[in-house]
């Protein structure tokens, strides 16, 4: 009985397999097409010339409000390619000159450009395998095999996934990257090792180079921590919080000094008063004509260095002002406004989120009655935690709303959890089960319907 058992898992965990390889294959076809049939968008010249000048130049001041590591990898091929690039009007200082110098990259390569940003499309698809890959191994470890693919296939099918993967802008990395930080989080939450730690550190610190927004793990995963192991505290003896918390510390430290390496260790540890802040937030001035400023320069946190690279530190000083200063309009449902909305976001997802992914979120709030669950509360807590956070943060940025790629990142965390809806198909749940296939179904479908006009 045992060895019958035994061959019945291996047959499942290689049907499953196969099925994920197709999905992926098929992901592989539809972003390949999409990446060639689109002009570029209105970022994605500027993110393209940054990148080549990351490169050629060895500078990170275009586009600094966005961290390196896409547009680098994205204009790799470009590189090599034959490609007409003019850097007149850069002048490496705050100005925007990114969009100035991306209009110019087109303009000198005409309809060359078409092929040059396929190339630099195509250099990104490994970001969506990354997130594809994450989502297929969180979900089978939480639900079981056939939850993977379950998990896998709303990623693969997804109409929002597939609109940015087809990009060069940070969004799929960053989404990808964060889901992949989680895991490993909690992955070492369950084995803590400090091999796991090292591991969770590299990839922090890669989907820190992704987005900027992901900052929020640094502040996110020791409270998270705590509540995973709020559990345990009866029998967790006082060396093993103190090695744990160890490991939490040795893990930023890993990621710090991989976001430092993106950027060629340019400016880091600079002292914190040695900086000119244009943001409101860390410029402090109290006289609004005065430009520049710096709120740490007359006390003793001026002489503290920081920890992240110089661009990546006035990047983000640089995005604070278009959130305090927005010179764009937000738009909303036929109405204008100098700010944005909280609620923008949630409106966002709703209308742009098929009808039948809403429908198996619904289902997976309410599968705990119909299904026995595999997972526990706090495996879930870790994996829900984090898309929470994000969702919060961004919509607390109020400045302007517009954008919902911004939110992007929150999507795998829901497709896994969406996953526990699997074991629906191994149990007597025939209603049950029928329903969660036409709602996959019609998210698929829905989703193809559409294609190649994703976006």
């Amino acid at each position: 009985m045992e060895c019958r058992e035994q061959t019945g898992v291996m047959l499942l965990q290689t049907s499953t397999a196969a099925v994920a390889t197709v999905l992926i294959v098929v992901h592989c076809g539809l972003l390949g097409v999409g990446a060639v049939v689109h002009s570029p968008t209105l970022n994605e010249p500027a993110h393209l010339v940054a990148g080549i000048s990351n490169w050629t130049l060895g500078c990170f001041d275009i586009y600094r409000v966005n961290p390196p590591l896409v547009r680098m990898i994205a204009c790799a091929p470009v590189l090599v390619a034959d490609y007409q690039i003019d850097w007149q009007g850069f002048q490496g200082t705050d100005a925007r000159y990114e969009f100035q110098l991306g209009e110019q990259f087109v303009a000198a390569n005409g309809e060359r450009s078409y092929w040059l940003f396929a190339m630099a499309r195509w250099a990104c698809i490994p970001f969506s395998l990354v997130g594809g890959f994450v989502c297929y191994r969180w979900a089978r470890d939480l639900y079981g095999a056939d939850a993977g693919v379950f998990a896998l296939a709303l990623w693969c099918f997804c109409p929002n996934i597939l609109a940015h993967v087809q990009l060069i802008t940070p969004e799929i990395a960053a989404t990808s990257l964060s889901l992949a930080a989680c895991y490993t989080f909690w992955r070492w939450l369950r084995e803590p090792t400090w091999s796991m730690t090292l591991v969770s550190g590299l990839v922090l610190g890669l989907a820190e180079l992704a987005k900027m927004t992901l900052i929020v793990f640094f502040a996110m995963w020791p409270v998270m921590w705590l509540v995973y192991r709020w559990a345990d505290r009866k029998t967790l003896a006082g060396r093993d919080w103190l090695r744990e918390l160890g490991m939490l510390a040795a893990r930023m430290l890993v990621a710090i000094y991989v976001l430092n390496f993106g950027y060629g260790f340019e400016g880091s540890l600079t002292p914190l008063g040695k900086f000119q802040f244009v943001s409101d937030t860390l410029r402090g001035n109290a006289d609004a004509a005065k430009v520049v400023g710096n709120r740490f320069a007359d006390s003793w946190l001026g002489c503290i260095p920081a920890p992240v690279p110089k661009n990546y530190l006035l990047g983000m000083d640089l995005q604070k002002v278009d959130f305090e200063h927005s010179r764009e309009l937000s738009y909303l449902r036929g109405q204008f406004s100098p700010r944005g909305w909280w609620y923008y976001y949630l409106y966002a997802l709703a209308i742009k989120v098929p009808l039948g992914t809403w429908l198996l979120a619904v289902l997976a709030a309410l599968a705990r009655f119909w299904i026995v669950p595999r997972a526990t509360l706090r495996d879930e807590f870790i994996l829900l935690c984090p898309a929470v956070v994000i969702l919060a943060f961004v919509s607390s940025q109020t400045g302007f709303s517009e954008h919902m790629r911004y939110v992007l990142p929150t999507f795998p965390f829901a497709f896994v959890w969406i996953g526990r809806l699997a074991p629906a198909f191994r149990g007597r749940h025939i209603v049950l089960a029928g329903t969660i296939a036409c709602a996959l179904v019609w998210s698929v479908g829905s989703s193809l319907r559409v294609y190649p006009q994703s976006l």
